[in-house]
């Protein structure tokens, strides 16, 4: 393929694992929550019902848990009191009364704390499950435009990253949030209920802990920014080095390697330390305040003690409660960053959502069951960029049935005006036409069907050789799967192999050879038997004696049909019906092979040089 032909588009940031910047805050967070309620969370508004009551309902009955002891606690100092002064003894029944209601409180906090933890959980799976079915189909709809401007990772950063992110923080924080709001409220009203004046005193380290906190947050948030910039660099480094491995090796730039990714990874631990530091920080400053509270607490509690305004009990009751008082709001601020990424992540799904899909122009497309191959170009202009226009005046008259050679330097534009031909991009001016109908009239799943492509850069899936052969035509029977095989001269190759047809090809088809992929992708056209045929430098991996085999297998293939052929070697086009010469986006010369090299023109300049390197 021609991947010289498109304009360099610039690499975007990527976060841990490829993760894309979700450290940021979310350029549209209403709008991104909005549409998640629309579109997803409002199916689940029952259960989402359900977690809230149920996460409040825990929650209070763990708040009140510490009230009873201190009424446990009171009750020994009175009996313990009263058995000094001879009045009588510890109420050992009403202590056992007060722990079996305390862990009945416990028992049923917890079980509606699972309850609310499995439907929480139910619901987040649900979601992403969703997510990623929704982004799955959205993959096959969008147009190929899309996928020039945007690297691989890019990506698939989407499905994978951003999605368990979204699901595993939307689980956590919902809950977290729920809970430490009521628990926050749920302390505030029992330190009221046991004394005033205490509560006042405990919130007085309040704004103390919410300055620190908000100070913390600012400050770490663009340590935590520059962390993820730099792991996706890192993480990029990594699987550029894992995928050039034979390259850095034979050009013995493992030193270079090593060194460049030293380089970032140090970026990476200056900030990851300033990030991890910051973040840390947190909890034993919140900590120190907490433990200054206790003390004023302490102090103010014997003192009211004395004058017999608390009892001893509540006093524990009380600490324990100012203990508990500054967590949740460390907890709100954790949350709080965990709800920013979560929505970050989610607004780069919704995104790539909406982003606009292949459009069919005509609502009544023709019917292409009983088109021919009669094809013109008429002033094809194209750019992948407008602003860049690659195809400048293009021109041509197909018959049906010829085969059509395109041949021109690297750059010229030879794969791109078959990829006009399929649709995969509409053209900036001019007119392509199949029958005399503008191919815009078609419908795109329709036209492509008439098509069968081979290309330089061979595509096989994980699955066994069957399948793969199968791909184009699912319905095909074993036996033509094994005369397809044959016309592509791969049969006596694949029953050499271990389980034959039904061997599995891995994951990137590294147990067969690149030439072999070749023949495997040709077999694959062979039996989708289309109409017209576009065979984009579909023997540049195979050796010379198998070349011929498969040159004599694709004439047979290609009469009667029209067919396309891009070529870099001239010795395998000597007998297509018309050869268009390309350079610049234009048609320069065509005719055939014997023609072009009697008017010793560019097409007689390629075939020279080209004769010359082979001789050399």
């Amino acid at each position: 393929m021609e991947n010289k032909e498109k304009n360099s588009i610039p690499k975007m940031k990527r976060g841990p694992g490829g993760r894309n910047r979700t450290a940021e805050k979310a350029k549209d967070a209403k709008g991104t929550i909005k549409k998640l309620f629309s579109v997803y969370l409002s199916k689940y508004k029952i259960p989402l019902v359900i977690v809230f009551i149920f996460s409040i309902a825990s929650t209070v009955f763990t708040i009140v848990g510490p009230k009873i002891m201190g009424n446990a606690t009171t009750e020994i100092y009175n009996g313990i009191v009263a058995k000094i002064s001879g009045t009588g003894g510890i109420n050992f029944d009403a202590i056992a009364k007060i722990l079996l209601i305390l862990v009945g409180l416990y028992l049923i906090s917890a079980v509606f704390s699972l309850i609310q933890s499995l439907v929480m959980t139910q619901v987040a799976q649900k979601m992403t499950y969703k997510m990623r079915d929704d982004i799955s189909k959205k993959f096959h709809k969008l147009p190929m435009n899309f996928y020039d401007k945007r690297t691989k990772g890019e990506v698939l950063s989407i499905v994978t990253n951003d999605i368990d992110t979204f699901g595993q923080y939307f689980n956590q924080s919902i809950t977290e949030i729920i809970r430490a709001v009521c628990t926050v409220v749920g302390i505030l009203i029992m330190m009221l209920s046991i004394n005033i004046e205490i509560t006042l005193i405990s919130l007085l380290i309040l704004p103390v802990s919410i300055v620190l906190v908000k100070t913390i947050v600012n400050k770490s948030q663009k340590y935590f920014k520059a962390q993820q910039e730099y792991l996706g660099k890192v993480n990029g480094k990594v699987e550029e080095n894992y995928s050039g491995q034979q390259i850095i090796k034979a050009f013995n730039r493992e030193e270079r390697a090593i060194e460049e990714f030293k380089k970032q990874n140090d970026e990476l631990y200056r900030v990851g330390w300033k990030s991890q530091f910051m973040g840390g920080f947190m909890y034993p400053a919140m900590n120190f305040i907490s433990n200054l509270g206790y003390v004023a607490v302490a102090i103010a509690g014997g003192y009211f003690t004395i004058k017999g305004k608390i009892q001893v009990g509540d006093i524990q009751s009380f600490i324990t409660y100012n203990k508990q008082f500054t967590q949740p709001l460390g907890q709100i601020a954790q949350v709080m960053v965990q709800i920013q990424t979560m929505i970050a992540a989610a607004e780069r799904v919704i995104e790539f959502l909406d982003q606009d899909e292949e459009k069919e122009v005509k609502k009544n497309p023709i019917d292409v069951s009983k088109l021919s191959g009669n094809i013109k170009f008429e002033h094809v202009k194209f750019g992948y960029d407008k602003d860049k226009v690659i195809i400048k005046d293009f021109s041509a008259d197909v018959k049906d049935g010829q085969k059509i050679a395109i041949v021109g330097p690297t750059g010229a534009g030879k794969t791109t005006i078959v990829k006009l031909l399929m649709r995969f991009y509409d053209l900036n001016d001019g007119k392509i036409s199949i029958d005399g109908y503008d191919i815009k009239d078609f419908k795109k799943g329709d036209l492509r069907q008439h098509f069968g492509m081979v290309l330089q850069d061979t595509w096989l899936f994980n699955g066994t050789i069957r399948d793969n052969i199968k791909y184009s035509r699912p319905e095909a029977t074993d036996d033509e799967v094994i005369n397809a095989a044959k016309a592509a001269h791969v049969h006596h190759f694949i029953k050499t192999l271990p389980n034959s047809y039904d061997m599995i090809l891995d994951e990137q088809t590294s147990n067969i050879s690149a030439g072999q992929k070749q023949l495997l992708t040709i077999a694959r056209v062979i039996l989708a038997n289309p109409e017209v045929l576009i065979l984009d430098e579909a023997t540049s991996s195979i050796d010379t004696r198998t070349e011929i085999q498969i040159q004599s297998a694709m004439d047979n293939l290609m009469k009667g049909r029209t067919s396309f052929i891009i070529a870099h070697r001239l010795s395998t086009i000597k007998n297509a019906d018309k050869i268009l010469v390309i350079n610049d986006g234009d048609i320069v010369e065509q005719g055939k092979h014997n023609e072009l090299l009697k008017k010793n023109g560019f097409y007689a300049t390629l075939y020279n040089s080209q004769f010359d390197e082979e001789e050399a």
